[in-house]
């Protein structure tokens, strides 16, 4: 009898196994399988009709997703198609979400989707929304066309949420009473990733920074964290080389990185231009960290702790693809703005700031913890995840970093430091 449980145990352990390989490899025709599945329950949705309200509707509030065209760069890989609907499924399944609950307390939410062209005005375009009656935007700009938004007088009577650029200056001296931010900003990154490295002990820097604007102001955000833990920056070099490094890295890098003596090479390469052809070719054998290598950052596609699986998968299904970081600031800007109307029981735009920015508000972001809003300058305060191009390494603030109010106001600007004032 033992036996035969034996061997029936072994067979199904063994097709369990092969199965599980089977469901590796086959993992894209699966998310296709239950793309069509989702489908085919949406169609069945819409013959019952929308799903009812269980009260009347007494708040309707319409969030814009305003976003700008760009010229598609030149790129070095092919690996990596140029996305032009980052955001987009964020706000959707966000919206979603907010209907969950809005549906048992009659608010209702709906979203529309504005990308300004590259013949059209930035300006022109948000004025007539605004004009419109539109009072909550959440905006995938960057930093000069954010503050471009406030020559416009009105600007200052809506909500507006930056899902986009990491600039400290938005956070500083050109912060806004009514600009809240979703993605970290530099200094938070580089003292997340800094405290990686203080716990390792890699604390000889050699700080690589590319030309672009970002790459600088990147650049002096690590060269701030490395001063505030005691970080010594055995060399800094800017990476100005024009040539196409598919053919030439081989030779430029090793005579580029010669020289110094440093436990790990730091990256500022926000356009993704030569850092991804550092690895493997440097002179000494040392890892790579900063904008590639482990890379510091508000989302991954490896996450997968706190029911982030399910937010990954429901993603993949509604959109056939990875979510991205801006994907995933879309959608804590809606749950922000849902949470803060749901509490307050009002869309009325001074209601909802005051709450965001109060100690009352927190949201459950696939982090672990509740993620909030710095009051004295509107950074949305969260954990950091530490990751590789194919797994997830550590999450910030790490162990022993300790702060009197919250251990996340350990990564960026602490209100004693910040020069922000409303």
């Amino acid at each position: 009898m033992r036996s035969k449980n034996f061997f029936y145990k072994s067979l199904i352990t063994l097709l369990l196994f092969f199965f599980n390989l089977e469901s590796r490899e086959l993992s894209i025709k699966q998310l296709e399988e239950r793309k069509q599945s989702d489908l085919k329950r949406q169609k069945e949705r819409e013959k019952k009709g929308k799903k009812k309200f269980s009260k009347e509707i007494s708040i309707s509030s319409k969030l814009i997703f305003l976003s700008k065209e760009r010229k598609i760069p030149p790129v070095l890989s092919n690996l990596d198609p140029i996305l032009d609907d980052e955001g987009f499924y964020g706000v959707k399944l966000a919206v979603e979400d907010n209907l969950t609950t809005g549906r048992f307390v009659g608010h209702d939410y709906k979203s529309e989707f504005h990308r300004v062209m590259l013949n059209e005005n930035l300006l022109e375009e948000f004025e007539k929304l605004i004009n419109a009656g539109n009072k909550f935007f959440i905006v995938d700009l960057n930093e000069n066309e954010i503050l471009s938004l406030y020559k416009i007088p009105s600007a200052k009577d809506v909500l507006i949420i930056n899902i986009r650029s990491k600039s400290d200056s938005l956070r500083n001296e050109n912060c806004k009473n009514n600009l809240l931010h979703i993605p970290p900003s530099y200094s938070m990154l580089s003292d997340a990733l800094t405290q990686y490295l203080v716990k390792k002990r890699w604390n000889k820097w050699f700080l690589v920074k590319g030309p672009d604007e970002r790459d600088k102001k990147y650049a002096e955000a690590l060269k701030k964290s490395a001063k505030k833990f005691n970080i010594k920056i055995k060399k800094e070099k800017v990476w100005d080389f024009t040539a196409d490094l598919r053919r030439t890295a081989g030779k430029e890098v090793p005579i580029f990185t010669k020289g110094e003596k440093y436990d790990v090479l730091v990256v500022a390469d926000e356009k993704g231009e030569f850092g991804e052809y550092l690895s493997y070719r440097t002179w000494n054998p040392r890892p790579i960290v900063g904008t590639q290598g482990l890379k510091p950052t508000s989302w991954h596609r490896t996450h997968e702790q706190w029911g982030a699986t399910q937010m990954q998968n429901r993603f993949r299904r509604e959109s056939g693809r990875w979510m991205t970081e801006i994907d995933y600031h879309a959608w804590t800007a809606v749950r922000s703005i849902g949470e803060a109307i749901t509490r307050v029981n009002s869309n009325n735009v001074d209601d909802v700031r005051k709450y965001l920015y109060g100690n009352k508000f927190g949201l459950g972001a696939y982090k672990g913890v509740k993620v909030s809003f710095r009051s004295w300058n509107g950074q949305l305060r969260q954990p950091i995840l530490l990751a590789a191009p194919r797994s997830m390494v550590s999450v910030s603030p790490q162990d022993g970093y300790i702060h009197p109010n919250s251990e996340l106001d350990t990564m960026g600007k602490d209100q004693p430091e910040s020069t922000c004032k409303f």
